[in-house]
């Protein structure tokens, strides 16, 4: 991240990843995870379902929805995220290339 003085504010540029930039540890599984949850929520407001229907619908409790659309996702896994999309009508497609650097990453793209 580089800093730089932008009319007499210091600014940082981000890495791309807010949790990275926090220092936070799992950045990149909560860039993932965080991800999978705005469009669990855009899904959710699109079909005009109520927390209680969403939940039966993904199969988790109306508190983990709730939880969940305030940002609370530390109780779900990305494969659960991934199955409450599916079963919000959403199809996941998993892509699975070799990296360029010694160690690969994972990245979440929306169609």
């Amino acid at each position: 991240m580089a800093e730089r003085i932008l009319d007499g504010i210091e600014v940082e540029t981000s890495a791309g990843n807010v949790f990275l930039d926090l220092g936070l540890p799992d950045a990149e599984q909560l860039k993932i995870k965080s991800g999978l949850v705005i469009e669990i929520t855009r899904a959710v407001w699109r079909l005009g379902l109520t927390q209680d229907e969403a939940g039966s619908r993904m199969g988790i409790s109306q508190a983990k929805v709730s939880g969940m659309m305030r940002g609370d996702f530390s109780n779900l896994s990305e494969r659960k995220l991934m199955e409450c999309l599916n079963r919000l009508g959403y199809d996941i497609e998993i892509k699975v290339s070799p990296a360029t650097d010694p160690v690969g990453r994972r990245t979440l793209a929306v169609a």
